[in-house]
């Protein structure tokens, strides 16, 4: 297994992320009115992706990832008030401002970080063998669509376009291909820091989610729509990862 074809495989793993926004070509204007349920739906995705990036972690070390877990909650606190502190140079992403650009780019955020211990975990079993390097990116990347689909239905519904919300969804798995290959080169290096890594992004999604998320799902949305919205889909999403 040469080095190219690991950076490959990896690249393949992020290009996937952004085939989660093809099912908004179907819905190329999206009312604000059901921006709750799209919040709730994507917050949903993030909390069975944190279940099972947790669970992956406490594999590795059960510690280094509750560790993790609380660096990644504490990073997105320091990172929510540095963003927000700004209202004078009001944050914006593309065509978004305000509170709009804020969560846009705090999911964006997420899930570049989560994406750094997902470069990390191909490189780690490309090290291990080929065989199972092959299986964790295609899981991976198969795993990474509901993530792209997570992060546009944050995008699109508050006037992202479907492509810029592709590229995005792209962007945020670029870590994949940058980690994969030192990961792959530095096993014995990498692999410790794993665990932490997972839990960092486990800890981050979910604070995302409580903070950010649900709450304006609240607000936009009935609240029992919201609950069965997100319960339906973090679900489908650990049931998924556990086929995986």
């Amino acid at each position: 297994m040469t080095a190219l074809a690991v950076t490959l495989a990896a690249l393949g793993t992020a290009l996937a992320t952004g085939l989660g926004a093809l099912p908004f070509l179907f819905f190329r204007h999206p009312d604000r009115r059901w921006l709750g349920l799209a919040n709730a739906l994507a917050s949903g995705f993030m909390i069975g992706a944190s279940v099972g990036l947790a669970l992956e972690g406490a594999h590795y070390g059960t510690g280094r990832m509750l560790l993790g877990a609380a660096a990644g909650a504490a990073f997105m606190v320091a990172t929510g008030r540095f963003l927000g502190r700004g209202r004078d140079r009001e944050p914006h992403l593309g065509a978004l401002r305000g509170a709009d650009a804020l969560r846009a780019l705090l999911i964006v955020g997420v899930m570049t970080v989560h994406s750094f211990s997902e470069g990390v975990g191909v490189g780690v079993a490309f090290g291990a063998g080929e065989t199972l390097g092959v299986f964790i990116a295609i899981a991976i990347a198969v795993h990474n669509i509901p993530e792209g689909l997570a992060i546009s239905l944050v995008l699109v519904p508050r006037g992202v376009s479907v492509w810029r919300a592709a590229g995005w969804s792209v962007f945020s798995s670029l870590p994949q291909p940058l980690m994969a290959l030192p990961a792959f080169l530095f096993v014995e290096t990498f692999e410790p820091f794993l665990p932490v890594g997972l839990g960092f992004a486990a800890g981050a999604m979910l604070w995302l989610v409580v903070a950010e998320l649900l709450p304006e799902a609240v607000a936009e949305a009935r609240a029992g729509a919201v609950a069965a919205t997100a319960a339906v889909s973090a679900a489908a999403m650990i049931a998924f990862q556990t086929l995986l």
